[in-house]
């Protein structure tokens, strides 16, 4: 569906204009007129994104809201832009997050107010870009360049290690991405384009397919991240500033699903059978076994950090148990609910994530200390906050009720369909999630006043209760009654799933 008016654009540039503006006046205009600023951007790029969703045809899987311009004419590269139910979600996801993101920063930044919000705002409309891009070279220009905001939040406003966690990030997801580049010269090698949907019923032999798959999954798994890819998202979030953690689990993770779900599986369908059951062990070790590593953390954030890389298992899962699953029954109706619980999982858990990350932020902000051992009876000096944290804990957990459970008992009933074994493995999470979120729950929150410095907190004010309530009331909204959200996205992962399971390989 075409569109008279370029939305999309706007939702995309307004923010990085407007937060490269604020690179340059920011100082002039002083901190306290420089976070109304950011807040102004942030919400007007959200409020622009509800007509996408109030106008969106779920009864295609069409790209809508197109837009179209020649960009590089001599290679066909087109600046080209459009969403589909796979896309809108995470756009809004995006969009919203943003504001709470900038909410969160009113009082715990002090230092380089404007520029740290001005990565944000343009860290937002990179992000929303990557979910639009129609061109992969477009595709691959968003996706490195929101790369160097989040490089700069955490070199500069993180933590004490900071330099190595920012280096570390962004090497892992810069040499993963390099391989994306080469597969993507190599379609156009082939294809004479770089325009995704010719790409995706591009005639490919099953060895092109392989080396493409490899090269997608080198980006693809990294950014996740996928088990044993995995070991820069500890350190990074554990360093990064509260917002810079929300971001990364909220948001930066869900671009390598995004990445599996628009060109790995309908670019290389035949390759993403054939490598199916070696992307399913690596999605049940990062579920079990990353569990147990959160298991035995003593720093919050690196616990909620492992929880992320294990909760984000399930959407891998659900993305290439599909295979298995149709080769069982011939049927698509359990692949196709298997990949909605993974897009189900990667929105939940967005909100979940990015909520427990702003619950360690409030508590940091008041301790300076992010160590579990420094907490307890936090529920007798903090009793509003101490209930915000139970409900997103138990979301964590998977409880009935709340998002999380919506996504991980899709994935784990139709994942039935493909082998009990691969169902048990994934169905631990609710074992092992419970055990290491409410471990950490009880030690923070619970028993009595453990020092002074507990004894002192205050409880959280009325901007910090709007950025959780906010939150509080997405987790249950989506728990409570999800069709919405698989309304939007069924027509598109309907066609997706009939699309890989085609040959596409050279008659």
């Amino acid at each position: 569906m075409a569109y008279d008016f370029p939305i999309l654009s706007l939702i995309i540039w307004l923010p990085i204009l407007g937060g490269a503006a604020l690179l340059f006046i920011g100082d002039c205009i002083g901190a306290q007129n420089t976070k109304c600023y950011a807040l102004v951007l942030s919400l007007l790029a959200f409020l622009l994104s509800i007509p996408l969703y109030l106008e969106f045809d779920t009864t295609t899987a069409a790209m809508q809201f197109v837009e179209k311009v020649p960009w590089i004419t001599a290679f066909d590269i087109n600046y080209h832009l459009g969403i589909d139910g796979i896309a809108l979600p995470l756009i809004l996801l995006t969009t919203f997050t943003t504001i709470l993101v900038v909410l969160a920063a009113w009082e715990s930044i002090t230092d380089r107010v404007p520029q740290y919000l001005g990565a944000f705002l343009i860290l937002d409309g990179l992000m929303v870009a990557v979910f639009c891009a129609l061109d992969g070279i477009l595709f691959y220009v968003f996706w490195e360049a929101q790369l160097i905001p989040m490089f700069l939040i955490i070199g500069i406003w993180g933590g004490p290690n900071r330099v190595y966690a920012t280096i570390k990030f962004f090497l892992y997801t810069f040499l993963g991405s390099v391989f994306m580049l080469v597969a993507f010269l190599y379609l156009y090698h082939q294809a004479g384009t770089f325009d995704v949907a010719t790409l995706h019923h591009l005639p490919l032999s099953i060895t092109a397919q392989t080396w493409i798959f490899i090269a997608f999954f080198l980006a693809f798994a990294v950014k996740i991240p996928m088990w044993p890819v995995h070991t820069w998202l500890p350190d990074a979030h554990v360093e990064a500033p509260t917002g810079g953690s929300v971001i990364l689990a909220a948001i930066m993770l869900k671009m390598g699903g995004y990445g599996f779900l628009r060109y790995s599986l309908p670019i290389t369908p035949d390759a993403s059978q054939a490598w199916a059951g070696v992307l399913i062990i690596l999605s049940l070790i990062a579920i079990v076994y990353i569990g147990f590593v959160a298991l035995v953390q003593r720093d919050m954030k690196k616990l909620i950090a492992y929880s992320s890389i294990s909760h984000m298992g399930f959407a891998t899962l659900g993305m290439f148990v599909i295979f298995q699953i149709i080769h069982r029954t011939g049927a698509a109706e359990g692949a196709i609910m298997a990949m909605e619980g993974s897009m189900m999982q990667m929105i939940s858990h967005g909100f979940i994530s990015g909520a427990l990350f702003l619950c360690v932020g409030v508590l940091y902000d008041r301790m300076h200390s992010r160590e579990i051992s420094a907490y307890g009876g936090v529920v007798n000096t903090m009793p509003v906050f101490a209930a915000f944290m139970m409900l997103f804990a138990m979301a964590n957990a998977g409880l009935p009720g709340t998002s999380g459970f919506v996504g991980e008992f899709t994935v784990i009933l139709s994942s039935f369909e493909a082998s009990f074994w691969i169902a048990f493995f994934a169905a631990s999470t609710l074992i092992l999630g419970a055990a290491y979120t409410l471990w950490m729950y009880k030690r923070v929150i619970f028993g009595e006043i453990a020092n002074d410095e507990v004894a002192k907190l205050q409880d959280i004010n009325a901007r910090e209760r709007l950025i959780l309530a906010s939150l509080a009331v997405m987790v249950l909204l989506l728990g409570i009654w999800p069709d919405p959200l698989f309304t939007i996205m069924h027509a598109s992962i309907e066609n997706l799933v009939q699309h890989v399971t085609q040959s596409k390989l050279i008659p």
